[in-house]
């Protein structure tokens, strides 16, 4: 039987494959001694991810995260709803041959070195020997471990960030299409938060799907095409940072005394600094730049600014009641 035949037809649209895709999926849990009680970990979550995108799904602890990720992968399965992986529904052997993944909380054996590890790993995918020989070592460099002598230390001297790091490699063994990491920035430095950061954007230049949780929203505003934000099981919003966070023009402008009666019918929160008056437009920008002209004043600078990410979700879960407002 056709594996895809259930997929939507949304899939046959060329310039953008979705490649991970839910709908209405739910999952509950039951708890309590008699499995009496519930908990709805995710309720009609529908939601598209498509080739080449970074995407990152956000939340607070206990939103559903990973509770969906390992939905996606068949780590669990979804008490009602539908979803596909690379265009076949999820569960499909084959296309785990095409994914990768980091948990939050990886278990290793710690018993091995990074490079056995990887050598396992690669095992477990069926990689023919000579292409695992020249992968593990790319890799190891790739997540900046070939220096810290990973070949012959035993994973139970690394560090929380060098276990990190030798997860991201092994989630990329495979050399995936799909990559899904969970908190990928945990218990790394600024220096390997970055170099992780480096890592997403160069697999995102291989076309590669990235879709990864992370509670470090400067991150993910630096690198993400689209994000959404996950809380209590249902998804709030989702798109790109433009489109969520919008964007508002500031000018920053000089001009003389005389002028400022026409200045503050163009310019909200009018303020003084040295020789300039500065704020921010109210109105058409050209024809404020028309104005300055006429009224012999001279632009300064244009400073196109929006709220942060964090800002946003902050608010985003205030108006909803999940946090207390400030």
């Amino acid at each position: 039987m056709d594996s895809t035949a259930d997929v939507p037809a949304t899939l046959t649209v060329v310039d953008r494959i979705p490649v991970v895709q839910t709908s209405e999926l739910r999952k509950v849990y039951r708890t309590g001694f008699w499995l009496n009680q519930k908990i709805e970990s995710l309720k009609n979550f529908t939601l598209t991810v498509y080739q080449g995108e970074t995407f990152s799904l956000l939340g607070p602890n206990g939103a559903g995260k990973t509770t969906l990720l390992k939905t996606l992968l068949g780590i669990v399965r979804p008490t009602s709803g539908r979803a596909w992986l690379l265009g076949s529904p999820i569960g499909n052997t084959q296309v785990k041959q095409r994914v990768g993944y980091l948990p939050e909380n990886a278990y290793f054996y710690d018993y091995l070195t990074g490079w056995e590890f990887l050598q396992f790993t690669a095992e477990l995918f069926e990689i023919p020997p000579d292409i695992r020989q020249q992968r593990i070592p790319v890799l190891l460099d790739l997540v900046g471990l070939s220096k810290l002598d990973a070949r012959k230390k035993q994973m139970r001297q690394y560090s929380k960030g060098m276990l990190q790091r030798i997860g991201m490699a092994q989630a990329l063994i495979n050399d995936p299409e799909l990559v899904f990491l969970d908190e990928p920035m945990s218990g790394l430095d600024p220096m390997g938060r970055y170099q992780m950061r480096e890592i997403i954007l160069s697999l995102k230049a291989q076309g590669k799907t990235i879709f990864f949780n992370s509670h470090v929203l400067s991150d993910v505003e630096k690198i993400c095409d689209r994000v959404a934000i996950l809380a209590n099981g249902e998804l709030i919003c989702s798109g790109s940072l433009d489109d969520l966070l919008g964007t508002t023009e500031t000018y920053h402008v000089r001009g003389k005394d005389g002028n400022l009666d026409i200045v503050k019918r163009w310019v909200k929160g009018l303020a003084f600094e040295a020789d300039s008056w500065y704020g921010q437009l109210h109105g058409d920008p050209q024809e404020f730049l028309a104005t300055l002209r006429l009224m012999d004043a001279k632009l300064i600078s244009m400073n196109l600014e929006r709220n942060t990410l964090e800002e946003f979700f902050m608010q985003q879960l205030q108006e909803r009641g999940i946090i207390a407002s400030t």
